[in-house]
């Protein structure tokens, strides 16, 4: 068989073959003949020829979920992150930013190597302190120590400056017209005339005590704003100690034994002041020496050989990171400067200012504590125990009741709550967050498995009813009711009245004419600017009328929150050009940056769309290895033997 393809790959039919495997490859394209493509792995962000893998996509979220958890100061999970949508925004900030990147190297916008080395020694971390000079094996820890390699931060660099040189080549381009300002600056400083009256409920009559009818037709319009939501009654078995317990007493022995093998930690170690001087020989150790014994200070000292003095303020032995030196500076009396000590890099000298004695722990000053300490992982053993009871009881078939009160558990019963665990005053209820999620998982009658919610708390969920969600009876709810529904039409009558005086001046009547027929007192203001002074003075719907209208046209608006407006404008005077040019020449640098802002954001987006940058939020979520949403009520696992 072998042979047989050998002669066929020698014949003419064979060179045919291949040369119309060739020109079907060229008229197809390369990438219809890629049938192990969809084997690889899938990126979760694509943009040209950058993409993000799943790997580098979790190890990004984690730096986003270390930099939420200090801002927020508490912890959180990728789960919480992924509920509030951060890795949708980080999806399409990224692949913007990537989509922009990949455009600007195809298009030949690429950085000098020497700004990234310009980067690099604006860094103090990455050079020798005591040569100054660039240190490649430091350079390379420093940046272990964030989990970031050489190469990712040059490339970081080389994309930085690639956004800032687009950047302020856009800057430098845009000119934002003068008229932009001008126009401005006109309308800030325009004034205008105008006439108005106030419209108050008196004049449009109040609505009269709701029917029935009106009532129950107002519940049904309002349904889903009133709607009840379900709410779910529950019992929970505590296995703790019921409150108020006195705990047993802790043998003297256990007292003593815990105080012998804590007593090293709970008493305080010596502490003292010094500061160091380190030389790259000993030579220049000996002269730092002689300095400072000579009476010259340490800074004075560091300032001639040209070096950095490290002051350590009250440091306890351990906290002296090179032995040699905490054994020498340990050694010292108050005052005094060492000899060189040759330590880890280079001779170091020191000089001690103070001593803080330490204080050797006792069993009395610490018996408290020690009992406290000892009453704890008695009352969590205890509790620990009464569970494994519980479960035992409930496999040896006995109901929840006989089981609860053998093992000295106890029932509390819970006030109802809603999914997002609020009381029917709407205040969060007192509960750890499993059991509210655990009731939603129950039906009726349920029981959940041992919830252990941390810190030796352990919990047994019983739904004992649910309250469907409803909308409550008009008998509940009447007085609150009826108020609003004569608020609404108290207001339909107010607008009413208001809309059909401010028709008779659109129909030609005068004004204070109309006012007058109303009963109401007319307003007449002239040369009004629309600032914070106008706007305190006039009100926000008075002004928002003389500015929102043409000259000769009519407005209505709020008045404050029991009466409306109605209102015409007599007159606009275009602003003096002597006091607009000068604002009009400030508000252009504001202007300019707005507008330079909404470009680049605009040509980013272009420059992503064109490299065809687009991201799959499924593989982002797989790469994280959660679902979206986040499930909510999932069972927590079953306790932990104690320890």
């Amino acid at each position: 068989m072998i042979t047989l393809f050998r002669d066929f790959a020698k014949s003419k039919w064979a060179i045919g073959l291949f040369v119309l495997l060739i020109l079907s490859f060229a008229i197809v394209g390369g990438s219809q003949t890629d049938v192990f493509g969809g084997l690889g792995p899938k990126h979760v962000i694509s943009a040209g020829d950058r993409s993000v893998d799943a790997a580098q996509f979790r190890t990004d979220f984690e730096r986003i979920r270390t930099n939420a958890q200090e801002q927020e100061g508490r912890p959180l999970t990728t789960e919480d992150l992924v509920e509030a949508g951060v890795h949708l925004r980080y999806l399409e900030g990224q692949t913007q930013r990537l989509g922009f990147l990949a455009w600007a190297h195809k298009v030949g916008i690429r950085p000098s190597e020497e700004l990234v080395l310009k980067r690099i020694r604006e860094i103090p971390a990455f050079f020798n302190q005591i040569t100054g000079q660039f240190d490649q094996a430091q350079y390379e820890q420093a940046l272990a120590a964030q989990n970031v390699t050489p190469v990712q931060l040059e490339d970081e660099f080389r994309d930085t400056a690639v956004s800032e040189h687009f950047a302020s080549a856009i800057q430098a381009g845009l000119r934002t017209p003068r008229i932009y300002g001008a126009l401005l600056a006109g309308r800030a400083l325009e004034l205008r005339d105008g006439r108005w009256f106030n419209v108050t409920q008196a004049m449009a009559g109040t609505a009269a005590a709701p029917t029935e009818a009106q009532l129950t037709a107002f519940l049904s319009e309002n349904a889903d704003r009133l709607r009840r939501p379900e709410f779910r009654m529950a019992s929970v078995i505590v296995f703790t100690d019921a409150p108020g317990a006195t705990p047993p007493a802790i043998p003297e022995a256990r007292i003593v034994e815990r105080f012998n093998f804590r007593k090293d930690g709970l008493s305080t170690p010596e502490r003292r002041t010094f500061t160091t001087l380190t030389a790259p020989d000993r030579a220049g150790a000996d002269r730092i020496a002689a300095a400072l014994r000579a009476g010259q200070s340490p800074a004075a000292v560091a300032t001639a050989n040209r070096i950095q003095p490290a002051d350590y303020t009250s440091q306890p032995r351990s906290a002296v990171p090179d032995p040699a030196v905490a054994a020498a500076v340990f050694g010292l009396t108050a005052g005094q400067v060492s000899d060189p000590i040759q330590g880890r890099v280079g001779f170091t000298v020191a000089r001690l200012a103070s001593v803080t004695p330490g204080a050797a722990a006792t069993l009395e000053g610490t018996r408290e504590a020690i009992v406290a300490e000892l009453q704890d992982e008695d009352t969590k053993t205890r509790t620990y125990g009464r569970v494994e009871a519980y479960e035992k009881a409930r496999q040896d078939g006995k109901t929840l009741p006989v089981a609860v009160a053998e093992v000295g558990a106890r029932i509390v019963q819970l006030p109802p709550f809603t999914q997002d665990g609020r009381m029917p005053d709407g205040q969060p209820i007192q509960a750890p967050p499993q059991l509210v999620q655990n009731a939603w998982t129950l039906t009726r009658g349920g029981e959940s498995e041992v919830i252990d919610a941390g810190q030796g708390q352990y919990f047994v969920l019983r739904l004992d009813d649910i309250r469907p969600a409803a909308l409550p009876t008009l008998a509940e709810v009447r007085a609150p009711l009826a108020q609003q529904w004569t608020l609404r039409e108290n207001a339909r009558r107010l607008t009413a009245r208001a809309e059909e005086l401010a028709a008779r001046v659109r129909g030609g009547e005068d004004i204070a004419a109309v006012a007058a027929s109303a009963g109401a007192t007319l307003n007449t203001r002239a040369g009004v600017q629309q600032n914070a002074e106008a706007q305190t003075a006039l009100g926000e719907g008075i002004l928002s009328g003389l500015f929102g209208q043409g000259r000769g046209q009519v407005f209505t608006g709020p008045a404050s929150e029991t009466a409306l407006v109605v209102g015409r404008v007599d007159a606009i005077r275009a602003a003096p050009a002597a006091t607009a040019a000068p604002l009009a020449n400030q508000i252009r640098p504001r202007l300019s940056q707005d507008i330079v802002q909404a470009a680049g954001d605009q040509l980013v987006t272009a420059a992503a769309r064109a490299s065809k940058a687009e991201n799959d939020p499924e593989a982002a979520l797989a790469a994280l290895g959660v679902t979206a949403p986040a499930a909510a009520g999932s069972t927590p696992a079953a306790p932990n033997p104690a320890p």
